[in-house]
């Protein structure tokens, strides 16, 4: 029955994944000013709000994490952390590319842009927190679990931040408005990146889980 089920949603997933390709490549017309490389904004948002939607994970999962000392919930924050920051990658990578014809460069430390790359590299330090095995794996935890939580502080600067600076500082423009094709086409490119970054956070979830069994069983083999 697990089986089936994971069939239905891979195949679900699949089949979301290329109604968004098509809407993106074919259905929707190119915008008026900024041509075809404005087709890079549907990935570039949708992948920038799955990247706070993992920030937020790793926020909630640490906090708890630090009241119950539950694993579960710490490998729910690092599998949260991981791609939320392959995640903000794809934001930071997809930006530049969708800037330089737009506005003539592929990177000016501009708020929202400065905000979040501070973003992705605090994540990306949490991260080698997590990689750090010597000593108490309770102690690291705990210790990942305050990162994960004063992190997040950043994130609502990064969403915030075309509002909080004037105009002249920023290449985000505050609002942009969109016809209709273009707006289905965005909605449907999020639930397409989401519906990915939740079906990848419950398999890196299982695998975290995992491994750590793994982990466990070899400790306690006797040694021979």
């Amino acid at each position: 029955m697990r089986r089936h089920l994971n069939v239905l949603v891979e195949s679900g997933l699949a089949v979301l994944m290329i109604a968004a390709l098509f809407a993106v490549f074919v259905y929707v017309p190119s915008e008026r000013e900024m041509g075809v490389v404005q087709r890079i904004f549907y990935f570039h948002v949708s992948s920038a709000i799955a990247a706070f939607v993992g920030f937020a994970m790793v926020f909630v999962a640490s906090i708890q994490y630090l009241r119950t000392r539950r694993e579960n919930w710490d490998c729910l924050a690092l599998a949260a952390a991981e791609l939320g920051v392959v995640f903000s990658l794809i934001v930071l990578i997809s930006g530049p590319i969708w800037a330089k014809p737009i506005w003539g460069v592929f990177w000016r430390w501009e708020p929202r842009l400065t905000s979040m790359l501070i973003a992705f590299t605090i994540y990306v330090a949490y991260l080698i927190v997590r990689s750090y095995t010597t000593g108490s794996p309770d102690r690291t935890r705990r210790f990942a679990a305050v990162i994960g939580v004063v992190a997040f502080v950043n994130v609502p600067l990064v969403y915030y931040s075309v509002n909080l600076w004037s105009a002249d500082q920023q290449l985000h423009p505050r609002e942009v408005e969109l016809a209709p094709a273009m707006v289905q086409t965005r909605y449907l490119a999020f639930a397409a990146i989401i519906a990915l970054f939740f079906y990848l956070l419950k398999r890196r979830y299982e695998l975290e889980k995992l491994a750590r069994n793994v982990e466990r069983l070899d400790a306690d083999l006797p040694l021979h």
